[in-house]
């Protein structure tokens, strides 16, 4: 019962909108089976799948508004869930920044689903975690690892005729392998739409390539280094910027698209002509909803193109209050990038250094998008095109504004974290101290 048919949800929409009284009033339904199983020093211990189903309902009189959710379906259920809203939104203060809901909307075809991932049994998890484990305890490495599959479906209807259906399927494995030692780490991540992508063998097999020649890592001199930022390093920092592309933060002054005494750089070229970045929910590598949250459509955006910055996305109260179009926030993005491979990058790079993964990024000044994090599961010195040794791992202060002016080459884009980045040369990139961790 987690994933409804388009018919079976619309018929629950609208006998919930029958039971309204409010001024208007709309409803998300959405249900999905998720699976998962984790393991860790060569042994799974964990595992499960679980169904859940649920509506929301919000209620509105004036800008008053009030939402209850619900997880029973029988008629007196969902009467007094709809009663539960009113309820509330009577109790609650005027939002001074509430709109009307839409009427109905066109919305793109996406192919999100995929009957490979929809159909994952508990012995295909099995298998995908041997796959992973046993490669490793034949080299005398460990491995620990986590992969989840969900597939599900969302509907929203609303008291003006919307309505709005789209079913979606992923999966998500990741593995981090280590030496016997301790000195060696190796990390590598996938995710997929369709499952039948999926090699948690081939994914392994990178990790541990990683661990055996990261141990007895070197320390070297902190400082500005030219960098090949990894698709799964790169992706952090790139979707930070993403996701301070808000109009209003940067009408306001809050962002790194805002202008010191107001106006925003809306129009301007802020990165080098190479960056070109969109979003598109029809793309057959990263198919998303074709709705958002709040119903508008989701369409093809270019967000900085040659380099400029040609769209910031918008509150539907803030689209209207400065008379432009209400463009929503990406679910996911696409990094133009380049036609190279990453060995090419290596192979042309005379000095630099190779980084797997960042983590524990935090921000560090909004107005900039400056961040701090470490580098950690294979960091690699390079020289005249060659990995020459593992260095140990490294702080650093960078920010993606910056990095993109920074751009030496860019590889070809693959997916990460639910986008397609490319692997990125980076030159001068700013590393400020060393890390004992691996």
């Amino acid at each position: 019962m987690a994933i409804l048919a388009k018919e079976e949800a619309k018929r629950i929409i609208d006998k919930v909108l029958a039971f309204s009284k409010a001024d208007e009033m709309s409803v998300i339904l959405s249900g999905n089976r998720t699976g998962n199983i984790r393991y860790a020093r060569n042994s799974v211990s964990t595992s499960g799948e679980t169904e859940d189903l649920s509506l929301s309902v919000t209620s509105v009189f004036g800008k008053k508004s009030g939402t209850s959710t619900i997880n029973e379906f029988d008629d007196s259920s969902l009467e007094k869930s709809v009663r539960r809203a009113e309820e509330i939104a009577g109790l609650a203060p005027d939002n001074p920044e509430y709109l009307p809901v839409l009427g109905p909307q066109q919305y793109l075809e996406t192919n999100s689903f995929a009957e490979s991932t929809a159909n994952i049994k508990p012995d295909y998890r099995a298998k995908a975690a041997f796959d992973s484990i046993d490669p490793c305890a034949k080299k005398n490495l460990t491995a620990a690892g986590y992969m989840e599959d969900t597939a599900g479906f969302s509907a929203i209807g609303n008291s003006k005729g919307l309505f709005g259906y789209n079913q979606l399927t992923s999966v998500g494995f990741s593995v981090t392998v280590r030496t016997a030692d301790g000195t060696g780490s190796g990390y590598a991540a996938r995710d997929y739409n369709d499952v039948s992508k999926l090699s948690t063998l081939s994914a392994t097999e990178v990790a541990m390539q990683k661990a055996l020649a990261s141990s007895t890592a070197k320390a070297i001199e902190p400082g500005k280094y030219t960098v090949i930022l990894e698709p799964t390093a790169g992706v952090d920092l790139l979707q930070n910027m993403m996701r301070s592309m808000d109009a209003r933060n940067a009408d306001e002054g809050r962002s790194f698209l805002g202008k010191k005494g107001g106006g925003t750089r809306l129009g301007e070229k802020l990165f080098d002509e190479r960056v070109t970045i969109y979003s598109d929910p029809q793309n057959p590598e990263i198919p998303g909803s074709p709705f958002a949250g709040d119903g508008r459509p989701q369409e093809k955006v270019v967000w900085v193109e040659n380099g400029v910055v040609k769209n910031m996305y918008y509150s539907r109260f803030w689209a209207e209050k400065k008379g432009v179009k209400a463009i929503p926030s990406p679910s996911a993005f696409i990094f133009q990038g380049g036609s190279q491979s990453l060995a090419e990058m290596i192979k042309s790079t005379e000095r630099g250094i190779l980084v797997t993964r960042l983590w524990y990024i935090r921000a560090v000044d909004p107005q900039t998008l400056l961040y701090t994090g470490l580098t950690r599961d294979g960091t690699f010195y390079i020289e005249n095109g060659q990995i020459k040794y593992p260095v140990k791992n490294f702080r650093f202060n960078e920010s993606p504004v910056i990095m993109l002016n920074n751009l030496e080459a860019m590889g070809k884009p693959v997916r990460a974290g639910g986008n397609l980045i490319p692997p990125l040369k980076i030159r001068d990139f700013t590393f400020t101290s060393l890390s004992d961790a691996v």
